[in-house]
């Protein structure tokens, strides 16, 4: 599947589509759901959070 078809079934950029892939840019918790409704698949299959403030050991 292209940029440009996902972007069209949910609704948004290729861009945005684009800057998600590439780590520029965190959608929004609705484009996050739509992409993950899109393929049928919990959230938490297409996105995870990465630990804020921490470094690769777990410390601040």
């Amino acid at each position: 599947m292209s940029q440009a078809d996902l972007a069209a079934a949910v609704g948004v950029t290729q861009k945005t589509i684009s800057t998600i892939e590439s780590g520029r840019f965190t959608p929004s918790t609705v484009i996050a759901l739509r992409i993950a409704a899109h393929f049928g698949v919990p959230v938490e299959e297409v996105f995870q959070l990465r630990a804020y403030g921490r470094n690769a050991e777990g410390s601040e």
